[in-house]
């Protein structure tokens, strides 16, 4: 039971933060925060992932696919948004596509909150400047 639980919690929890990745940019009181998730997203696919050896690492992932083990799934993917889109759908995707769009996906929201906050930050610069 408590695993089924924990199953729950990394779905919406897991989904939330992949959502707000991608689209949090767009509320300018958050965009910072955005950024700072971004970062740590790409920190993990990259450099702990390096470390532990697998690319595109993420602990999130790592975890919530060890309760879905001692749920008894096994022959999970290596990608949680493959696991995601399979699981919501019922189709069985190719993982190259979604790996691709996953990476395309971020590297677009990196873009763009990068961009914004930089602007923002520029803006306020020139403002406390003039005064």
């Amino acid at each position: 039971m408590i695993y089924r639980i924990f199953d729950i919690f990394f779905l919406f929890f897991h989904s939330a933060l992949t959502l707000f990745n991608l689209f949090g940019w767009i509320w300018k009181k958050i965009r910072l925060l955005n950024l700072l998730t971004l970062i740590f997203t790409g920190l993990s696919w990259f450099l702990l992932g390096f470390i532990v050896g697998i690319p595109g690492y993420c602990p999130l992932t790592d975890w919530h696919f060890k309760i879905l083990e001692k749920l008894g799934k096994h022959d999970l993917p290596n990608s949680y948004i493959k696991y995601l889109a399979d699981r919501i759908t019922g189709f069985d995707f190719n993982a190259n596509l979604i790996d691709n769009l996953t990476l395309s996906g971020f590297l677009i929201a990196l873009i763009i909150s990068l961009t914004l906050n930089l602007k923002s930050y520029f803006k306020q610069k020139r403002k406390s400047n003039l005064l």
